[in-house]
């Protein structure tokens, strides 16, 4: 597949379009990218992908930041990851800091409750349609990698979470059956707190724990803040911690964005900043550091076996996510008809995802107002 590279300014101005405007959290954001970027603008071939997802899947932290970042190394190393990475996040930043803002101002997000309600059920016909794309583009006619795609969707839809040890343990499986190594072979085997520097640093060092230490997409980030912000340090209650994940649901670009508008209700700009950073530079350095070991020894026999059962299994991990997904957002017959009538649309007419999105929050304002 020949590929034709974009400019740097034109990269950038992809990604500052998906961190803008590209809504569905993870999993569609990487169907997005498969779709754009490697389909349609042939700007990287199907073996870059197939790589940067295998290493933004091995690495702790949110996958869609960390394949955005892969994009933008494959194309200028550490000033295209860097220019990508800014492109990517601040958008939906900036956006989740406003929206905190009104929170904080207003008392709460009813409204946004409603739009929710609608744009989930949304969601859900745009992830589908993006997961089976990329199975098709990252899971060969092989046996062993379609085994390894099964498993891992049955076990993701099953456990609600994903495991980064499965995904090693897929990756060292296909490895062992495919291409054993030579010695394998020989032995035949909503109230701002006062901010201060030391609130600050707190933010700032748990949620470097969430971005360096969890894996998998939100997901797996979203049970671990949970259980930091609102059981261990009571930072957020309950109710507070549902809207903050509803507002990273309706503002685009990578789910985990949430952490600002959480560190905005903990400590204000200064605290949504600290969270942000504290999340997303271990991402950045994940990528960065080892990318350049990981294309050096990409050809080797073992290595393209280790990645072909690691990408099976996170092709398999975003297709159980989207059955996780589903059982939050179809709630009832009007959710159901509101994924049933955009994966319709979808299918039939290349409608973009923002005007999908805003039809959903519409319907689902509306519903909400009719119930009273």
């Amino acid at each position: 597949m020949s590929v034709q590279r974009p400019t740097a300014a034109g990269l950038v101005r992809y990604f500052l379009y998906l961190g803008s405007f590209g809504f569905g959290g993870p999993v569609a954001l990487v169907g997005y990218m498969q779709r754009d970027l490697v389909e349609g603008r042939q700007w990287f071939t199907k073996e870059e992908y197939v790589k940067s997802l295998a290493l933004s899947q091995l690495a702790p932290g949110p996958l869609a930041a960390q394949l955005a970042i892969c994009f933008g190394y494959v194309h200028s190393k550490v000033r295209g990851a860097t220019l990508v990475a800014l492109a990517f996040i601040l958008p939906s930043f900036f956006m989740t800091l406003a929206v905190g803002m009104l929170y904080v101002r207003f008392g709460g997000l009813t409204w946004m409750q409603g739009a929710f309600y609608g744009v989930g059920a949304t969601v859900i016909a745009i992830i589908a349609v993006a997961a089976w794309k990329l199975a098709k583009l990252t899971v060969s006619k092989d046996l062993l990698q379609r085994v390894i795609f099964v498993l891992m969707a049955v076990a993701t839809a099953w456990t609600e979470s994903e495991d980064g040890w499965l995904f090693l343990l897929a990756g060292v499986v296909t490895l062992v059956v495919q291409a054993p190594p030579a010695w394998l072979r020989r032995s035949g085997a909503a109230c701002i707190a006062v901010v201060t520097p030391e609130i600050l640093a707190q933010i700032l060092w748990f949620f470097t724990k969430a971005g360096a230490f969890v894996f998998g997409s939100g997901l797996a980030i979203v049970p671990f803040l949970y259980g930091g912000v609102v059981k261990e340090y009571g930072w957020l209650t309950d109710a507070q911690f549902v809207d903050a994940v509803a507002v990273a649901m309706l503002t685009p670009g990578p789910i985990v964005i949430t952490v600002a508008f959480i560190g905005y209700l903990m400590a204000g700009s200064p605290g949504a900043t600290a969270a942000a950073i504290g999340m997303f530079l271990p991402v950045y350095l994940f990528v960065v550091v080892p990318f350049p070991w990981f294309d050096r020894f990409s050809d080797n026999v073992q290595v393209k076996a280790f990645v072909g059962g690691l990408t099976a299994a996170a092709s398999g991990a975003i297709a159980g996510a989207c059955v996780v997904l589903a059982r939050r957002a179809i709630v009832d017959v009007p959710t159901a008809i509101i994924a049933a009538v955009t994966l319709a649309v979808i299918l039939r007419w290349k409608i973009s995802e923002p005007f999908l999105i805003a039809a959903g929050a519409a319907a689902g304002v509306a519903i909400t107002l009719a119930r009273g």
